[in-house]
């Protein structure tokens, strides 16, 4: 029900408007009922979960469940569980001063029962906002029993004159304080097993122990945990009779395809409206940043089973913008466009958002990178350009052998990294072969999306071994693979 919290500060004007305390997960419930048969989105920005997590979350919430989020990170588990706080009711009541959000028809706490025994209806009233609901724990090696339940505070006992066999000298952990709350402990299994097994009767009767006090406390916390599977070997394990007493485990799982996955980057990216106005972002060029994940998540150089996060597409966008907007500040340009040679500015987010195994640890974080850059640009070459075939009859002409015989003539390209958008047109627009082919493939796209497909068709087409790109200090150069072998060699390079 509705009602003009404002208006309301005590427990007997509370009364007066009918209102009715439930408990948390009858709230979620009921709130998520709502939601549904209006047709509203839930958990509005979580891209790829409509038909696999979400509705398994929904129902786990209508079962009334305590939930486990099972899943590699960068997954989006923590957000699932920061939104279920808009299934609450926005306002909650609670005894004023209350340490444990005490409710004012059923107080837990000693100090909230004595206070309306004391006045009764003229109880004074606080009002807590949904988004004050949510408390949130990361699991490491240093948490103790004392931090998530409690301990006995000799300073509360000297202050009010307390001996130690009194349940008032009790200082509350964060999981009575979360009381009426979302409690959220992010990576369970780092939680060493002794703290785990202090939740047990916490999830199952409500009792909670400290120090010799045996309190029966009914706490009301629904509890979300998020765990990744490679804990379990890494690092620790979820204890048995802890997952026994959680209701819903539910498994994530990371984008199912590019446009989804660019969805997310492109909403979670954090790119000022400045950097929006420069840097124009071709599609393919923001295929080819999400195509870098999935290389990456198949790839043998990365240990699968760290996973490679959503922010890894997040933070490789925003370097991608960066590069092109610093390129476009030296070069006094009001507006620029992507390049492909801009891809070289993403290097440093992909090194540090990856696993390597043994074999990718020797070959080095930097030619991994590279690497997948490269097994990005093959994957989507072939989507974009015709298909280079390993075998033709020699009198069938090729799609690309007119291109390839002008590097074939001696002909060297390059393309400078702090050339003008002006400068870097014409240089492309110099090679008739390869506008030829971008026009035939592709006449109806955008005059600056179809100057990046020109540049990728080079970068393409050095992946499949047709012709040769070497990064200078300057820039890159593309030139004949045979000839440029054969300089190497004569150089003894």
């Amino acid at each position: 029900m509705k009602i003009n919290h404002t208006a309301i500060n005590t427990l007997g004007e509370l009364k007066s408007v009918g209102y009715q305390s439930r408990s948390i997960k009858d709230e979620l419930r009921e709130n998520l009922i709502e939601k549904i048969k209006q047709n509203q989105d839930t958990f509005y920005g979580i891209w790829g979960y409509e038909d696999t997590v979400i509705p398994e979350l929904e129902r786990a919430i209508l079962s009334r469940h305590n939930i486990n989020l099972l899943g590699l990170r960068g997954q989006a588990k923590t957000r699932l569980a920061r939104l279920m706080v808009n299934l609450l009711d926005e306002w909650m009541p609670i005894v004023a001063g209350s340490e444990v959000h005490d409710d004012p028809f059923h107080p837990l706490s000693r100090t909230a029962k004595l206070l309306i025994e004391d006045k009764g209806d003229e109880t004074p009233i606080e009002w807590v906002h949904r988004n004050d609901r949510f408390y949130e724990k990361l699991a490491t090696p240093d948490v103790t029993v004392a931090d998530l339940i409690g301990d006995i505070d000799p300073i509360k006992a000297a202050n009010l004159k307390l001996n130690y066999a009194d349940d008032r000298v009790i200082h509350f952990g964060m999981i009575p304080r979360a009381n009426r709350c979302i409690f959220v402990i992010n990576e369970l299994p780092d939680l060493q097993a002794r703290i785990q097994v202090a939740l047990f009767n916490i999830l199952q009767e409500g009792d909670i122990q400290i120090r010799g006090f045996k309190l029966r406390l009914p706490l009301d916390i629904q509890f979300v945990f998020t765990a990744n599977p490679e804990d379990y070997t890494n690092r620790g394990s979820i204890v048995t009779p802890l997952k026994d007493r959680i209701g819903s485990q539910i498994i994530t799982h990371y984008p199912e395809n590019i446009a989804i996955a660019s969805k997310i980057t492109l909403q979670e990216a954090k790119l000022k409206e400045e950097q929006k106005e420069i840097v124009h972002i071709p599609n393919l060029a923001k295929d080819l940043i999400e195509q870098i994940s999935f290389e990456a998540r198949n790839s043998e150089f990365i240990d699968e089973k760290s996973g490679v996060s959503a922010r890894m597409s997040i933070t490789a966008l925003e370097n991608l913008v960066s590069t092109a907007e610093h390129r476009a500040l030296k070069s006094e340009q009001s507006k620029t466009q992507v390049r492909m040679s801009d891809f070289i500015g993403i290097i440093p987010a992909i090194t540090g958002k990856v696993e390597l195994v043994y074999e990718g640890e020797q070959e080095g974080a930097v030619i991994v990178a590279e690497n997948l850059i490269g097994d990005a640009i093959r994957t989507l070459f072939v989507q974009y350009l015709p298909k280079i075939e390993k075998l033709k009859k020699s009198t069938e002409a090729g799609p690309y052998d007119e291109l390839i015989q002008w590097f074939a003539r001696g002909n060297e390209f390059e393309l400078l990294n702090n050339s003008t958008d002006k400068e870097y047109a014409t240089a492309l627009r110099s090679i008739k072969e390869l506008n030829a082919l971008i026009e035939k493939n592709h006449p109806k796209l955008g005059e600056t999306d179809k100057l990046f497909l020109m540049e990728f068709a080079l970068w393409g087409l050095t992946e499949y071994s047709k012709i040769n790109k070497e990064q200078i200090p300057s820039g890159f150069q593309f030139s004949d693979l045979f000839n440029s072998y054969l300089s190497n060699t004569l150089r003894g390079e």
